[in-house]
């Protein structure tokens, strides 16, 4: 096939998975990975091969934006990546506060009004780097209609060990309550900003694991996962449409189970019990596609009049 040919054809599907698309992940989290197999694969140096990276992270910014995505993460920098040699990561970090500042001078950022945020221990990184975090972050500060998380010197387990230790000393001092520990007491302690729950995990480049990225948001949440072979610098519109396509089989068969689980309950239920139960059970049916719709006999409800025992 001829590379206009290819390129027809991918406008095509593109356009075809476009209109598959009816549901929105409000948070997507991504892993950019292969962007030195990239360049490897290219016969160029690592640092070109982040850079054709850069250019992709570019593009899924305005995916997101396009189909109503609220808030993106980009997963750009693990604290394992600290072991790598130091003139693979000079150049990274070079990039890192480059793209940075671009960012926050973008007409496109001010224009949708994007908020910029890092998280991890950005402490660890080189001043220039922490200086463009701050540029960045103060440039978008006040923008709220889309969030841009960049993830650098992060590692998921260590900040929820952080947390639990900042819990602790909280405790130990007598600030707070064991007993008033919640869901939120531990949020405060992972970031300064909260994040959304994350709906969607996208990893390109062929590897099949989270590495760590986000477990309090994603894994509670029970996000969907969608790992693609592309890396990171060839990812496409059609990928992440792909992806998007995933999340929504996914909350699909999530409400299908909810909703049949419901079901099974009902027969066991009190007299003082059905009323809430009907209302529950016609949330769950409007929640389901008109396709999945259950038939009126496979909802119906015992009268409360019938005794308990003959149900």
């Amino acid at each position: 096939m001829s590379d206009w040919l290819r390129k027809q054809a991918n406008i095509l599907y593109e356009r075809l998975l476009s209109e598959e698309v009816s549901g929105t992940p409000n948070h997507v989290a991504v892993i950019q990975d292969g962007n030195r197999r990239y360049a490897r694969q290219q016969g160029d140096d690592t640092h070109q091969g982040h850079r054709a990276g850069a250019k992709t992270t570019e593009q899924i910014l305005e995916w997101c934006q396009e189909i109503g995505v609220e808030e993106l993460t980009l997963y750009a920098f693990s604290t394992e990546n600290f072991n790598r040699p130091a003139e693979e990561n000079e150049p990274l970090f070079d990039l890192l506060s480059e793209k940075l500042r671009e960012f926050a001078d973008a007409d496109r950022v001010h224009d949708n009004e994007v908020q910029i945020r890092a998280i991890g221990a950005v402490d660890r990184l080189p001043k220039r780097v922490q200086e463009a975090i701050t540029y960045a972050t103060r440039q978008t500060q006040e923008y709220d209609r889309f969030i841009l998380n960049i993830a650098l010197a992060y590692g998921g387990r260590s900040q929820l060990l952080e947390a639990a230790r900042s819990v602790a000393k909280d405790v130990e001092s007598g600030n707070l309550d064991p007993e008033e520990i919640d869901i939120g007491t531990v949020e405060k302690q992972l970031y300064t900003t909260p994040l959304r729950d994350v709906d969607l995990i996208i990893r390109t480049g062929g590897g099949e694991r989270t590495s760590n990225f986000l477990p309090w948001h994603a894994n509670g949440n029970e996000a969907a996962v969608f790992f693609c072979k592309p890396y990171w610098p060839e990812f496409s519109k059609a990928d992440f449409l792909r992806g998007i396509r995933t999340y929504e089989h996914r909350q699909q068969s999530w409400q299908r189970t909810r909703a049949r689980r419901a079901l099974a309950l009902l027969g066991s239920m009190s007299d003082q019990d059905l009323p809430e139960a009907r209302s529950t059970v016609a949330r769950f049916r409007d929640s389901l596609p008109a396709s999945e719709q259950p038939n009126e006999e496979t909802i119906e409800l015992p009268d409360s009049n019938e005794p308990v025992a003959d149900r």
